[in-house]
């Protein structure tokens, strides 16, 4: 089992501890990822064991200085796009803003490119930020052809994140495109998090800021040839991913990179999306509050690339 793999088993095992899923469904989810038999029964143990432990049922515009205003917000519609990619045409989300301060890349979950990943587009654009949700199974058809979560999830680990860093790579050069002279970031969330710590440490200059959320650090991972700021996001409750917190410190201040690396004490893996059970509002808000600041900061700073 490789580390990708390893990670998306250890969630459908967290998912069942959680009571999100029954240990039936957590049987099957492991199966389409090739993990039965006793590996399987040893995983869900262990897992849940560990979240006994741990209690983790915890849930948990920049101002004017005007005398009086009137205004509205609401998540930019997003459209379906196409875009050339290293080997087929790439799926994505679009979300334009009109005056972009910047423009965003949004990699999703192991659930794919859904509604809530495409809403974060939205979301971005209503804060002025061009965003550009990509579905890293585009070249399977993209998530929609896929029956379920769970074979979303098979299907994710079967591809090698080398596969993952050329079509991000290929989404950062659309956005260019469609967002010229205007600097570049990224934000991705559980497997985007680790999606976009693999995009900062692959020797990509173009980013001028990157946000992962509760993803883990890829072993060996070095910020040779990045000039990113770095807000890394966790959750205090999600011991698994926080155990890789050194080693991305580490790395980023070999590189002497700028960087924040955040932790919500009583917010669990996956405490920003919305429709899950996981959800901590408290969390998510603050979080979304320091990932725009991160950002503003970040294209502001004359001192990044154009």
């Amino acid at each position: 089992m490789n580390e990708m793999q390893r990670y998306l088993a250890e969630e459908v095992a967290e998912d069942l501890a959680d009571g999100i899923i029954n240990r039936r469904e957590a049987i099957r989810r492991l199966g389409l990822l090739g993990v039965t038999g006793a590996a399987a029964t040893g995983m869900l143990a262990t897992v849940g064991a560990e979240a006994a432990a741990a209690g983790s049922e915890h849930s948990g515009n920049r101002d004017g200085r005007r005398t009086g205003s009137e205004s509205s917000w609401a998540p930019v519609a997003q459209e379906s796009i196409t875009f050339a990619g290293p080997r087929v045409p790439l799926m994505a989300a679009w979300a334009p803003t009109a005056r972009p301060r910047g423009a965003v890349l949004v990699i999703h979950e192991n659930r794919g490119l859904n509604v809530h990943i495409s809403t974060v587009a939205g979301r971005l654009a209503a804060s002025g930020y061009s965003a550009l949700a990509l579905d890293l199974l585009s070249e399977e058809g993209g998530t929609g052809s896929f029956p379920g979560e769970a074979e979303v999830a098979a299907a994710l680990a079967q591809i090698p994140p080398e596969r993952h860093v050329e079509d991000m790579k290929a989404a950062l050069t659309e956005l260019g495109r469609r967002v010229p002279h205007k600097k570049l970031a990224a934000i991705g969330f559980c497997f985007g998090g680790a999606m976009v710590w693999r995009l900062l440490t692959s020797n990509e200059p173009r980013l001028a800021a990157g946000a992962p959320f509760y993803g883990p650090f890829p072993e060996g991972g070095s910020f040779a040839g990045s000039r990113a700021a770095v807000l890394g996001v966790y959750g205090g409750l999600d011991s698994r991913v926080i155990a890789t917190l050194p080693a991305a410190k580490a790395a980023l201040e070999a590189q002497r990179l700028r960087f924040e690396l955040i932790t919500f004490t009583e917010a669990n893996h996956a405490f920003f999306n919305d429709t899950g059970a996981r959800f901590n509002p408290h969390a998510a808000i603050e979080a979304w509050r320091r990932v725009l600041n991160w950002f503003d900061d970040a294209v502001d700073d004359d001192d990044d690339h154009d």
